[in-house]
């Protein structure tokens, strides 16, 4: 399949999502208000404004929603190249600081090795500043 065909799929696929058109309502509630930045083989970027229903208790992003969010859209990245979901083995994330609602983050995730069945993905996310 042409490229350009594979980046649109795997973008119509992250926008199903997040309008709950392929999921549960627990990740369209954790996708809502996604926007893609930039989108290539491999490599995906988005921005995200965390809505207030995404929060904990004292006002930040809850680390759940974090973590769904995050693993969708390296799950893109991987899509982009194969042209399907492959599972995680293994998915950890570290919590340096927290965020809260209504602050802006960017995502962005990348696939660094691909092997057979495997692929092995690097992400990272951040604060913008608005």
């Amino acid at each position: 399949m042409e490229e350009h065909a594979i980046i649109q799929k795997t973008l119509k696929w992250l926008e199903n999502l997040s309008k709950g058109n392929l999921s549960h309502q627990l990740e369209e509630l954790t996708l809502e208000g996604l926007q893609i930045i930039d989108a290539h083989k491999g490599s995906i970027r988005c921005s995200f404004v965390i809505p207030s229903h995404a929060s904990d208790r004292d006002g930040n992003w809850h680390v759940g929603a974090m973590a769904t969010l995050i693993d969708d859209v390296a799950a893109a990245a991987i899509y982009s190249i194969v042209d399907h979901v492959k599972v995680s083995l293994d998915f950890s994330i570290s919590f340096h600081s927290t965020a809260r609602i209504q602050e802006e983050v960017e995502i962005e995730a990348r696939v660094v090795a691909e092997k057979g069945k495997l692929a092995q993905r690097w992400w990272r996310l951040e604060e913008r500043k608005r």
